[in-house]
């Protein structure tokens, strides 16, 4: 059934006949107990030769539940999203320190001044050849690695020339070449790069801070 605006008026202390000015509220939502009042009042001057809609009644307090429920729920929910905000904090914390296995043609420097990644070849190749280049276009470090078969070829380089002297520095991009009796073979590559800290916003996914950028978790081959 529907509540008339007279039987609001009765619950307010005033009718639509009123001329009487009376005060606003400033909350204008009903809640389940001001239903019920309103309900009584208007089955208390309802007209008996045109008796209330059970049907109606029946749907209003099923809505009503509804709303209260939802309510209930979205507070459960706010409550749980805290949670699992604090605790993906703390699971990524413990990543921080340890490197990193990523996607991504750029190799970063080691505190030791070494540099390591995998290239993955998607089917065998006749020569493999890795080379290291710096931001100015220079080769710095190369090696030939022969024949290898399908699958991930580890690579890495201490950062040192022959000579022992520390000549690596910075992100260096790594540049592959493999062939086959096919022709030209294209591996995905692969880098390890530190993990020095950990981004986790209250609205947002968590990323790891490193020398790539960030980064998000999902995106780790492996850590060591």
């Amino acid at each position: 059934m529907s509540i008339s605006s007279d039987t609001i008026g009765k619950i307010n202390g005033t009718t639509s006949g009123s001329t009487t000015a009376t005060t606003k509220k400033d909350n204008q939502t009903v809640d389940q107990t001001t239903f019920l009042k309103l309900l009584t009042t208007q089955m208390q001057s309802q007209d008996p030769f045109n008796p209330v809609d059970n049907s109606q009644m029946v749907a209003q307090m099923a809505q009503f539940s509804s709303v209260a429920g939802i309510a209930e729920m979205n507070s459960s929910l706010k409550g749980i999203a805290s949670d699992i905000s604090a605790s993906r904090v703390g699971d990524a914390s413990s990543w921080i320190g340890r490197a990193a296995l990523v996607k991504a043609d750029t190799a970063t420097q080691f505190s030791d001044g070494s540099y390591a990644g995998s290239i993955v070849l998607p089917k065998d190749a006749t020569n493999v050849a890795i080379s290291l280049v710096d931001s100015q276009g220079q080769t710095v470090y190369s090696k030939t690695m022969g024949a290898q078969a399908a699958g991930e070829v580890p690579f890495s380089w201490d950062g040192k020339d022959a000579d022992g002297n520390q000549i690596g520095t910075g992100a260096l991009s790594v540049k592959v070449s493999a062939v086959n009796t096919e022709g030209v073979v294209t591996p995905d590559v692969y880098t390890w790069t530190n993990v020095n800290g950990v981004q986790s916003p209250a609205s947002g996914t968590t990323k790891l801070v490193t020398a790539l950028g960030l980064i998000s978790p999902s995106d780790a081959e492996r850590l060591a």
